[in-house]
């Protein structure tokens, strides 16, 4: 079992950044592979931005460039800044951890861009 713990979320102006963080209970984290998520009101859950645990990553095209994933195995925490936000990012972020047979997801933050 891994419990996932999300935080950094917030309002914010168009334009603006945010850092959310994913805090992982497991020593075990380095070997899932980790990714954010998102739902809009409305909408499907989408992925956002994955991160193998070599480092790998992959976007979605509505964020390549503006939004950065990354991990800590150390500190069994991944990041994800999100730059040049626009009211379209508006949603819950969610954490997810993927293994060989199970995968893992936390509670969401809400991140809200608007003036």
């Amino acid at each position: 079992q891994v419990q996932l713990v999300e935080s950094g979320g917030g309002l914010v102006q168009p334009g603006g950044s945010l850092r959310l963080s994913c805090a992982a209970s497991r020593s075990a984290f380095s070997s899932y592979v980790m990714g954010w998520y998102r739902q809009a009101p409305g909408k499907q859950r989408e992925l956002v931005a994955s991160i193998a645990s070599v480092g790998s990553t992959n976007y979605a095209d509505s964020v390549k460039g503006r939004f950065t994933i990354s991990r800590d195995n150390a500190k069994n925490t991944m990041y994800l800044q999100m730059d040049s936000l626009k009211p379209e990012d508006t949603a819950v972020y969610v954490c997810n951890a993927r293994g060989t047979i199970y995968q893992y997801w936390g509670q969401g933050t809400q991140v809200t861009v608007s003036s």
